[in-house]
Protein backbone atom coordinates (compact mmCIF):
# COMPACT_ATOMS: atom_id res chain seq x y z
CA UNK A 1 0.00 0.00 0.00
CA UNK A 2 1.27 3.47 -0.73
CA UNK A 3 2.74 5.99 1.30
CA UNK A 4 0.29 8.65 1.46
CA UNK A 5 -3.29 8.44 3.00
CA UNK A 6 -6.37 11.01 2.36
CA UNK A 7 -9.12 10.85 5.30
CA UNK A 8 -11.34 13.24 4.10
CA UNK A 9 -14.99 15.13 5.26
CA UNK A 10 -14.05 14.21 9.45
CA UNK A 11 -14.85 15.90 12.33
CA UNK A 12 -11.64 16.86 14.10
CA UNK A 13 -10.59 16.77 16.98
CA UNK A 14 -6.91 18.41 16.99
CA UNK A 15 -6.08 18.59 20.78
CA UNK A 16 -3.59 21.19 19.59
CA UNK A 17 -2.86 24.26 21.89
CA UNK A 18 -5.77 26.29 20.35
CA UNK A 19 -8.61 23.74 21.14
CA UNK A 20 -9.20 23.72 17.00
CA UNK A 21 -11.79 21.36 16.23
CA UNK A 22 -12.83 21.07 12.28
CA UNK A 23 -15.56 20.24 10.47
CA UNK A 24 -15.73 18.26 7.03
CA UNK A 25 -12.01 18.41 7.31
CA UNK A 26 -9.65 16.74 5.57
CA UNK A 27 -6.21 14.73 6.87
CA UNK A 28 -3.64 13.82 4.70
CA UNK A 29 -0.96 11.18 5.48
CA UNK A 30 2.93 10.92 4.14
CA UNK A 31 4.47 8.03 5.68
CA UNK A 32 4.53 8.00 9.15
CA UNK A 33 3.53 11.98 9.38
CA UNK A 34 0.97 14.07 9.06
CA UNK A 35 1.71 16.21 6.22
CA UNK A 36 -1.71 19.04 5.80
CA UNK A 37 -4.83 19.11 7.84
CA UNK A 38 -7.80 20.77 6.48
CA UNK A 39 -7.47 21.15 3.10
CA UNK A 40 -5.11 19.00 0.17
CA UNK A 41 -1.83 21.37 -1.58
CA UNK A 42 -2.36 21.84 -4.69
CA UNK A 43 -1.23 18.79 -6.75
CA UNK A 44 -1.33 16.35 -3.62
CA UNK A 45 -2.66 13.38 -4.39
CA UNK A 46 -2.83 9.84 -2.11
CA UNK A 47 -2.61 6.11 -2.81
CA UNK A 48 -5.45 5.41 -0.18
CA UNK A 49 -8.55 7.45 0.25
CA UNK A 50 -10.80 7.25 3.10
CA UNK A 51 -14.25 8.86 3.58
CA UNK A 52 -14.63 9.93 6.87
CA UNK A 53 -18.23 11.37 6.84
CA UNK A 54 -19.89 10.86 9.98
CA UNK A 55 -16.66 9.96 12.05
CA UNK A 56 -15.03 11.31 14.41
CA UNK A 57 -10.92 11.79 14.18
CA UNK A 58 -8.61 12.39 16.93
CA UNK A 59 -5.52 11.12 18.44
CA UNK A 60 -4.71 7.86 19.26
CA UNK A 61 -5.29 7.14 23.34
CA UNK A 62 -1.81 6.27 25.08
CA UNK A 63 -2.12 4.20 28.53
CA UNK A 64 0.89 5.33 30.91
CA UNK A 65 0.68 2.65 33.21
CA UNK A 66 -0.63 -0.99 32.52
CA UNK A 67 1.03 -4.78 32.76
CA UNK A 68 -0.72 -5.81 29.70
CA UNK A 69 -0.26 -9.80 29.95
CA UNK A 70 -1.78 -9.51 32.93
CA UNK A 71 -4.76 -9.95 30.64
CA UNK A 72 -4.82 -13.73 31.89
CA UNK A 73 -5.53 -12.58 35.45
CA UNK A 74 -8.66 -10.69 34.10
CA UNK A 75 -11.73 -11.46 36.86
CA UNK A 76 -9.66 -13.66 38.97
CA UNK A 77 -9.41 -11.30 41.84
CA UNK A 78 -12.41 -9.49 42.10
CA UNK A 79 -14.26 -7.46 44.81
CA UNK A 80 -10.71 -8.05 47.06
CA UNK A 81 -9.03 -5.13 48.97
CA UNK A 82 -5.59 -4.32 47.61
CA UNK A 83 -3.26 -6.61 50.05
CA UNK A 84 -5.44 -9.50 49.26
CA UNK A 85 -5.59 -8.56 45.81
CA UNK A 86 -1.66 -9.03 45.82
CA UNK A 87 -1.03 -12.19 48.24
CA UNK A 88 -4.19 -14.44 48.12
CA UNK A 89 -4.63 -14.29 44.14
CA UNK A 90 -2.06 -12.03 42.12
CA UNK A 91 1.30 -13.17 43.11
CA UNK A 92 0.42 -16.44 43.33
CA UNK A 93 -0.78 -16.48 39.81
CA UNK A 94 2.02 -14.62 38.47
CA UNK A 95 4.39 -17.10 40.03
CA UNK A 96 3.42 -19.46 37.15
CA UNK A 97 3.67 -16.93 34.85
CA UNK A 98 6.13 -18.43 31.34
CA UNK A 99 7.93 -16.32 28.96
CA UNK A 100 5.17 -17.76 26.20
CA UNK A 101 2.79 -16.77 28.62
CA UNK A 102 4.26 -13.30 28.47
CA UNK A 103 4.10 -13.17 24.91
CA UNK A 104 0.49 -14.87 24.65
CA UNK A 105 -1.22 -12.98 26.82
CA UNK A 106 0.75 -9.57 25.32
CA UNK A 107 -0.81 -10.32 22.07
CA UNK A 108 -4.50 -10.88 23.39
CA UNK A 109 -3.87 -7.33 25.08
CA UNK A 110 -2.63 -5.87 21.97
CA UNK A 111 -6.04 -6.59 20.33
CA UNK A 112 -7.83 -5.27 22.85
CA UNK A 113 -5.97 -1.88 23.16
CA UNK A 114 -6.11 -1.56 19.17
CA UNK A 115 -9.73 -2.55 18.74
CA UNK A 116 -10.68 0.37 21.82
CA UNK A 117 -7.77 3.14 20.15
CA UNK A 118 -4.70 2.62 22.03
CA UNK A 119 -1.83 3.43 19.54
CA UNK A 120 0.71 3.41 22.49
CA UNK A 121 1.27 2.00 26.23
CA UNK A 122 3.32 1.87 28.93
CA UNK A 123 3.72 -1.91 30.39
CA UNK A 124 5.58 -2.18 33.41
CA UNK A 125 5.60 -6.60 33.81
CA UNK A 126 7.95 -9.10 32.92
CA UNK A 127 9.59 -10.62 30.47
CA UNK A 128 9.98 -7.24 28.67
CA UNK A 129 11.81 -9.05 25.53
CA UNK A 130 8.69 -11.46 24.94
CA UNK A 131 6.41 -7.94 25.17
CA UNK A 132 9.01 -6.04 22.51
CA UNK A 133 7.88 -9.19 20.10
CA UNK A 134 4.12 -8.43 20.76
CA UNK A 135 4.86 -4.59 19.65
CA UNK A 136 6.99 -5.48 17.02
CA UNK A 137 4.38 -7.70 15.43
CA UNK A 138 1.05 -5.18 16.50
CA UNK A 139 2.58 -1.85 15.01
CA UNK A 140 2.19 -0.30 18.28
CA UNK A 141 4.42 2.04 20.45
CA UNK A 142 5.86 1.11 23.68
CA UNK A 143 7.67 2.16 26.78
CA UNK A 144 8.97 -1.32 28.12
CA UNK A 145 10.04 -1.73 32.16
CA UNK A 146 11.03 -5.12 33.69
CA UNK A 147 9.40 -5.23 37.11
CA UNK A 148 12.60 -5.34 39.46
CA UNK A 149 12.12 -6.09 42.98
CA UNK A 150 14.98 -6.47 46.00
CA UNK A 151 14.58 -10.02 46.25
CA UNK A 152 13.15 -11.11 43.08
CA UNK A 153 10.34 -13.62 42.77
CA UNK A 154 10.55 -16.49 40.32
CA UNK A 155 9.42 -14.64 37.86
CA UNK A 156 10.76 -11.30 38.67
CA UNK A 157 14.24 -9.45 37.61
CA UNK A 158 16.96 -7.42 39.92
CA UNK A 159 18.85 -5.00 38.58
CA UNK A 160 21.35 -5.98 36.56
CA UNK A 161 19.85 -8.38 34.35
CA UNK A 162 17.19 -5.59 33.38
CA UNK A 163 19.53 -2.84 32.49
CA UNK A 164 20.75 -4.98 29.65
CA UNK A 165 17.41 -5.84 28.82
CA UNK A 166 16.29 -2.50 29.06
CA UNK A 167 19.47 -0.83 27.26
CA UNK A 168 18.89 -3.71 24.56
CA UNK A 169 15.27 -3.14 23.94
CA UNK A 170 15.46 0.68 23.24
CA UNK A 171 14.95 2.05 19.99
CA UNK A 172 13.86 -0.94 18.45
CA UNK A 173 11.17 -2.08 16.01
CA UNK A 174 12.16 1.37 13.93
CA UNK A 175 12.36 3.57 17.31
CA UNK A 176 8.79 2.35 18.08
CA UNK A 177 9.67 0.83 21.05
CA UNK A 178 11.07 3.17 24.58
CA UNK A 179 12.51 1.66 27.20
CA UNK A 180 12.92 2.25 31.12
CA UNK A 181 13.95 1.02 34.43
CA UNK A 182 11.02 -0.58 36.36
CA UNK A 183 12.01 -0.60 40.20
CA UNK A 184 8.00 -1.98 41.78
CA UNK A 185 7.49 0.32 44.33
CA UNK A 186 9.13 1.84 47.62
CA UNK A 187 7.85 -0.82 49.57
CA UNK A 188 9.62 -3.64 47.81
CA UNK A 189 12.59 -2.29 46.55
CA UNK A 190 15.16 -1.03 49.25
CA UNK A 191 16.54 2.61 49.65
CA UNK A 192 20.17 0.79 48.48
CA UNK A 193 18.67 -0.78 45.28
CA UNK A 194 16.33 2.44 44.67
CA UNK A 195 19.72 4.75 44.69
CA UNK A 196 21.58 1.90 42.26
CA UNK A 197 18.13 2.52 40.36
CA UNK A 198 18.80 5.92 40.04
CA UNK A 199 22.41 6.00 39.01
CA UNK A 200 21.88 3.44 36.22
CA UNK A 201 19.01 5.73 34.87
CA UNK A 202 21.31 8.47 34.98
CA UNK A 203 24.57 7.25 33.35
CA UNK A 204 22.50 5.36 30.63
CA UNK A 205 20.06 8.26 30.34
CA UNK A 206 16.74 6.34 30.89
CA UNK A 207 13.47 7.39 32.39
CA UNK A 208 12.04 5.25 35.63
CA UNK A 209 8.14 3.49 35.70
CA UNK A 210 7.44 3.15 39.00
CA UNK A 211 4.42 2.67 41.57
CA UNK A 212 4.03 5.28 43.82
CA UNK A 213 1.62 6.25 46.85
CA UNK A 214 -1.05 3.78 46.04
CA UNK A 215 -2.59 3.98 49.57
CA UNK A 216 -2.85 5.57 52.82
CA UNK A 217 -1.60 2.68 54.16
CA UNK A 218 1.63 2.48 52.40
CA UNK A 219 2.72 5.89 53.06
CA UNK A 220 2.21 5.58 56.83
CA UNK A 221 4.31 2.26 56.65
CA UNK A 222 6.66 4.74 54.68
CA UNK A 223 6.83 7.10 57.38
CA UNK A 224 6.92 4.74 60.11
CA UNK A 225 9.66 2.86 58.98
CA UNK A 226 11.99 5.80 56.97
CA UNK A 227 10.99 9.01 58.17
CA UNK A 228 9.24 10.14 55.22
CA UNK A 229 6.59 9.92 52.10
CA UNK A 230 7.67 7.78 48.98
CA UNK A 231 7.74 10.50 47.52
CA UNK A 232 10.36 12.44 49.37
CA UNK A 233 12.50 8.76 49.49
CA UNK A 234 12.27 8.52 45.50
CA UNK A 235 13.60 12.66 45.53
CA UNK A 236 15.98 12.08 48.28
CA UNK A 237 17.56 8.99 46.11
CA UNK A 238 17.79 10.77 43.11
CA UNK A 239 15.41 8.82 41.25
CA UNK A 240 13.02 11.95 40.42
CA UNK A 241 16.20 13.30 38.24
CA UNK A 242 15.15 11.44 35.50
CA UNK A 243 11.83 11.44 33.40
CA UNK A 244 9.61 9.45 35.61
CA UNK A 245 5.86 7.90 35.56
CA UNK A 246 4.50 7.51 39.17
CA UNK A 247 1.72 5.57 38.69
CA UNK A 248 -1.51 6.24 41.04
CA UNK A 249 -0.34 8.81 43.31
CA UNK A 250 -3.51 8.90 45.21
CA UNK A 251 -1.78 9.36 48.62
CA UNK A 252 0.13 12.39 48.68
CA UNK A 253 0.59 15.67 50.90
CA UNK A 254 0.77 19.21 49.99
CA UNK A 255 4.54 18.87 50.09
CA UNK A 256 4.76 15.78 47.90
CA UNK A 257 2.79 17.98 45.13
CA UNK A 258 5.71 20.52 45.69
CA UNK A 259 8.11 17.83 44.97
CA UNK A 260 6.48 15.87 41.88
CA UNK A 261 5.98 19.90 40.14
CA UNK A 262 10.15 20.47 40.95
CA UNK A 263 10.95 17.13 38.75
CA UNK A 264 9.95 16.10 35.34
CA UNK A 265 7.54 13.59 36.73
CA UNK A 266 4.19 12.47 35.62
CA UNK A 267 1.28 11.44 37.61
CA UNK A 268 -0.93 8.32 36.32
CA UNK A 269 -3.94 7.79 37.55
CA UNK A 270 -6.09 5.02 36.86
CA UNK A 271 -9.88 5.77 37.58
CA UNK A 272 -11.38 2.39 36.90
CA UNK A 273 -8.36 0.02 39.03
CA UNK A 274 -8.52 2.53 41.90
CA UNK A 275 -12.29 2.60 41.97
CA UNK A 276 -12.89 -0.84 42.49
CA UNK A 277 -10.16 -1.57 44.81
CA UNK A 278 -11.01 1.01 46.83
CA UNK A 279 -7.85 2.91 46.97
CA UNK A 280 -9.32 6.66 46.35
CA UNK A 281 -8.77 9.69 43.99
CA UNK A 282 -5.15 10.87 42.60
CA UNK A 283 -5.77 14.71 42.98
CA UNK A 284 -5.74 15.52 39.12
CA UNK A 285 -7.09 18.66 39.83
CA UNK A 286 -4.49 19.69 42.36
CA UNK A 287 -1.64 18.61 40.21
CA UNK A 288 -2.75 20.33 36.93
CA UNK A 289 -2.99 23.90 39.30
CA UNK A 290 0.84 22.97 40.23
CA UNK A 291 1.68 22.47 36.95
CA UNK A 292 2.43 18.62 37.16
CA UNK A 293 1.93 16.36 34.59
CA UNK A 294 -1.11 14.21 34.52
CA UNK A 295 -1.89 11.03 32.52
CA UNK A 296 -4.37 8.34 32.51
CA UNK A 297 -3.79 4.40 32.43
CA UNK A 298 -5.48 1.38 33.04
CA UNK A 299 -3.56 -0.78 34.77
CA UNK A 300 -3.83 -4.25 34.24
CA UNK A 301 -6.88 -6.24 33.47
CA UNK A 302 -6.08 -8.74 36.41
CA UNK A 303 -7.66 -4.89 38.91
CA UNK A 304 -9.16 -3.10 35.87
CA UNK A 305 -10.59 -5.52 34.53
CA UNK A 306 -10.48 -3.94 30.99
CA UNK A 307 -8.20 -2.14 28.47
CA UNK A 308 -10.25 1.07 27.50
CA UNK A 309 -8.89 4.08 27.18
CA UNK A 310 -11.86 5.79 26.31
CA UNK A 311 -13.78 4.61 29.80
CA UNK A 312 -10.30 5.56 31.65
CA UNK A 313 -11.13 9.46 30.15
CA UNK A 314 -14.60 9.61 30.86
CA UNK A 315 -14.40 8.05 34.41
CA UNK A 316 -11.27 10.01 35.03
CA UNK A 317 -14.15 12.98 34.67
CA UNK A 318 -16.42 12.11 36.42
CA UNK A 319 -14.81 10.77 39.65
CA UNK A 320 -13.61 14.32 39.93
CA UNK A 321 -17.08 15.97 39.47
CA UNK A 322 -18.33 13.29 42.19
CA UNK A 323 -15.22 13.46 44.71
CA UNK A 324 -15.00 17.59 44.57
CA UNK A 325 -18.99 18.34 44.32
CA UNK A 326 -17.82 20.37 41.01
CA UNK A 327 -19.59 19.86 37.67
CA UNK A 328 -17.24 22.07 35.76
CA UNK A 329 -13.61 20.23 37.10
CA UNK A 330 -11.66 18.47 34.47
CA UNK A 331 -14.28 20.45 31.62
CA UNK A 332 -14.38 19.90 27.94
CA UNK A 333 -11.70 18.27 26.58
CA UNK A 334 -9.36 18.35 29.53
CA UNK A 335 -9.77 14.17 30.11
CA UNK A 336 -9.05 13.55 26.59
CA UNK A 337 -5.77 15.32 26.77
CA UNK A 338 -4.68 12.91 30.20
CA UNK A 339 -5.51 10.11 27.48
CA UNK A 340 -3.79 11.33 24.62
CA UNK A 341 -0.76 14.25 24.21
CA UNK A 342 -0.19 14.09 28.11
CA UNK A 343 0.32 10.08 28.12
CA UNK A 344 1.96 10.36 25.02
CA UNK A 345 4.75 13.14 26.15
CA UNK A 346 5.12 10.85 29.07
CA UNK A 347 5.97 7.88 27.22
CA UNK A 348 9.06 10.15 25.14
CA UNK A 349 6.85 10.16 22.17
CA UNK A 350 6.28 14.29 22.16
CA UNK A 351 5.50 13.65 18.50
CA UNK A 352 2.25 12.01 18.75
CA UNK A 353 -0.95 13.07 20.53
CA UNK A 354 -2.33 15.89 18.40
CA UNK A 355 -3.53 16.23 14.75
CA UNK A 356 -1.13 18.83 13.20
CA UNK A 357 1.22 19.03 10.33
CA UNK A 358 4.10 17.42 10.92
CA UNK A 359 3.33 15.01 14.15
CA UNK A 360 2.68 11.56 13.93
CA UNK A 361 0.26 9.67 12.80
CA UNK A 362 -0.97 8.01 15.45
CA UNK A 363 -4.94 8.24 14.94
CA UNK A 364 -8.33 6.94 15.82
CA UNK A 365 -11.83 7.35 13.99
CA UNK A 366 -15.21 6.85 15.92
CA UNK A 367 -18.52 6.61 13.77
CA UNK A 368 -20.52 9.23 15.34
CA UNK A 369 -23.77 7.68 13.45
CA UNK A 370 -24.97 5.42 16.25
CA UNK A 371 -27.68 5.75 17.81
CA UNK A 372 -26.23 6.20 21.10
CA UNK A 373 -24.04 9.08 20.05
CA UNK A 374 -26.98 11.03 18.32
CA UNK A 375 -27.83 14.03 17.98
CA UNK A 376 -24.55 15.82 18.37
CA UNK A 377 -24.51 19.30 19.95
CA UNK A 378 -20.59 19.05 21.10
CA UNK A 379 -18.55 16.96 19.52
CA UNK A 380 -15.76 16.86 22.60
CA UNK A 381 -19.01 15.86 24.94
CA UNK A 382 -20.29 13.28 22.55
CA UNK A 383 -16.87 11.63 22.11
CA UNK A 384 -16.21 11.53 25.84
CA UNK A 385 -19.31 11.19 27.38
CA UNK A 386 -21.45 9.01 24.88
CA UNK A 387 -19.50 7.31 22.69
CA UNK A 388 -17.86 4.11 24.04
CA UNK A 389 -14.91 1.80 21.76
CA UNK A 390 -16.55 -0.12 19.55
CA UNK A 391 -17.32 2.72 18.37
CA UNK A 392 -13.74 3.05 16.60
CA UNK A 393 -13.36 2.11 13.27
CA UNK A 394 -9.97 2.97 12.63
CA UNK A 395 -6.52 2.61 14.30
CA UNK A 396 -3.38 3.62 12.63
CA UNK A 397 0.11 4.04 14.01
CA UNK A 398 2.97 6.01 12.03
CA UNK A 399 0.86 6.13 9.53
CA UNK A 400 -0.20 2.74 9.30
CA UNK A 401 -3.47 0.38 9.34
CA UNK A 402 -3.66 -1.39 12.63
CA UNK A 403 -7.36 -1.61 12.35
CA UNK A 404 -9.56 -0.99 9.72
CA UNK A 405 -12.83 -0.95 9.47
CA UNK A 406 -12.87 -3.10 13.08
CA UNK A 407 -10.67 -5.58 10.83
CA UNK A 408 -7.60 -6.36 13.13
CA UNK A 409 -4.87 -5.40 9.90
CA UNK A 410 -1.49 -6.62 11.57
CA UNK A 411 -2.85 -9.30 14.45
CA UNK A 412 -4.45 -12.45 13.26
Amino acid sequence: MGRRKLLANAEILTLDAADEVLHRADVGIDGATIDWIGHAPEGWSADDRVDLTGHALLPGFWNAHTHAAMVLTRSLADDLSLDRWFNERIWIAESGLTADDIYWGGLLAAAEMIRSGTVGFADHYFQTHRMAEVVEQAGLKALLAETIFSDPPAFGHDLESSLESTQRLHGMAGGRIHAALGPHSTYLCAPELLREVAEAARDSRLSVHIHVAESSAQVEASVSRYGMTPIQQLAELGVFDRPTIAAHCIAVTDDDLGILSAHDVTAVQCPRCHMKLGLGVTPVVAMDARGIRVALGTDGAGSNNNLDMLEEARLAALIHKHSTGDAEVLAGDAPLRLAGPNGAAALGFGDSGVIRAGASADLIALDLRRSHIQPIFSLVGSVLHAANSADIVHTLVDGQWLMRNRELVTLD
